[in-house]
């Protein structure tokens, strides 16, 4: 939580015509609040890459598995799950030795594509069907939210009535009242939601009769507000 700022400012009255009035004597502070909600969505990148002495033939052979792991995934993770390829490449692969100029020894084809669940719950059965059908590329696991929106209220919620509460004690302290606002602003920086990330080896573990383990485990929401009040003496 950020330390409050006090800003108490008295002005002397201007004198001479279109001067403008002076600003009231005010307090500034800013308060921070966090809210814990458990996740909704989970993306995860999975992919095959495919390895051949010719682009033409890892092309196809890629093409191949990739569709095998695309059957087994839609069937584990049901007809509302999206899936998107994210990436596809052809690249040559190379030996090298010291001295020595590096020799092509073939291709590799990668097809990566992200599956996007709502129903959390069927996460383990689409890492494992994906294995089991011949991904070999598993980039991780994101945990988001479909909406932030609910939250993120409720995180200035709490954040705007902390400052109100901290302006509050402030004036109490310096012998002085809350007379009304003068701003409230959200503060710029302040964090977003961060989806989670689930980190996972390169290549998908291989299937051995128990399900994947996998936990979503929360994501915090955080909101900063600053907030002006201005004040009189009691």
């Amino acid at each position: 939580m950020r330390t409050p700022l006090l800003c108490v400012s008295l002005f002397a009255a201007s004198v001479g015509l279109g001067a403008e009035p002076p600003a009231p004597p005010a307090i500034q502070v800013s308060a921070e609040a966090q809210v814990s909600v458990r996740p909704d969505r989970a993306q995860i990148d999975i992919g095959v890459t495919s390895h051949s002495e010719r682009s033409q033939p890892a092309a196809v052979e890629n093409a191949r598995q990739v569709q095998a792991v695309l059957t087994a995934v839609r069937g584990a993770a049901g007809p509302a799950a999206q899936l998107q390829t994210v990436d596809y490449t052809i690249a040559p692969t190379y030996r090298y030795r010291e001295g020595a100029p590096p020799v092509l020894t073939g291709y590799d084809a990668s097809n990566i594509v992200q599956v996007t669940l709502d129903d959390l719950e069927r996460t383990s059965a689409v890492l494992d069907a994906a294995a089991q059908a011949g991904a070999n590329t598993v980039r991780g696991i994101q945990f988001m939210l479909k909406d932030p929106a609910a939250p993120r209220a409720e995180a200035l919620r709490r954040a705007a009535a902390r400052a109100r509460a901290e302006a509050e004690v402030l004036a109490e302290a310096l012998g002085v009242r809350i007379v009304r606002v003068l701003r409230a602003e959200e503060m710029s920086g302040a964090e977003p939601v961060e989806p989670r990330m689930l980190k996972r080896a390169g290549a998908a573990v291989a299937y051995a009769g128990e399900p994947t383990p996998v936990e979503s485990g929360s994501l915090d929401v955080n909101a900063s507000v600053q907030l002006t009040v201005e004040v009189a003496a009691r």
